[in-house]
């Protein structure tokens, strides 16, 4: 079974908290299912889980270097530089990174949902969207990577993970891939 979920900002992604948060177990009701990767609480979008622990290895597992698309929203409008530098890979603390696909977007996307609660508002601070694809999963990679640039995350939404896709999946809605 392969399930698509999309993950509403402020979601846990694991099935019980000790603390009380929201967590999958809000939104997924099949059971036996598991993350295929993760997405941290204050991320949203795309999150796939299943019971097929050899999907969930080709999904997850750095060698098979699964492409992951991201719509970022960036403080400030990053220029040519800042994208080249996503391009070719940035150094982290925990070493570099590998190149990424990184475009600047005209605008937010249409489609896209508001995020409760809002990103802050700040009048004399621009913001721009970014797409990027990344072929590897380290630990908040994207807004790692964004800020190394000087354009820190303010919005993070994962739309696409190797050949599976949002597609028009509501917040907090799932949706069966494969049963």
């Amino acid at each position: 079974m392969l399930i698509a979920l999309n993950k509403p900002f402020g979601v846990l992604c694991q099935f019980r908290d000790a603390d009380g948060r929201p967590t999958l177990a809000d939104h997924v009701r099949q059971k036996g299912v598991y993350a295929a990767g993760r997405l941290d609480r204050d991320s949203e979008g795309l999150l796939l889980l299943t019971d097929d622990g050899a999907l969930q290895h080709r999904l997850t597992d750095p060698r098979h270097k699964q492409p992951k698309t991201y719509l970022v929203q960036v403080e400030r409008v990053p220029d040519a530089a800042a994208l080249q530098a996503l391009r070719r890979g940035v150094t982290l603390k925990d070493g570099p990174t590998r190149p990424a696909e990184a475009d600047l977007l005209d605008h937010e996307p249409d489609w896209l949902w508001p995020r409760d609660p809002p990103v802050r508002f700040r009048k004399h601070v621009p913001t721009a969207w970014l797409s990027m694809t990344l072929r590897e999963g380290r630990n908040r990679q994207v807004r790692r990577m964004t800020a190394a640039v000087g354009h820190p995350t303010l919005r993070l939404v994962r739309v696409r993970v190797g050949g599976y896709a949002l597609d028009g999946l509501g917040v907090g809605e799932t949706r069966l891939l494969v049963g």
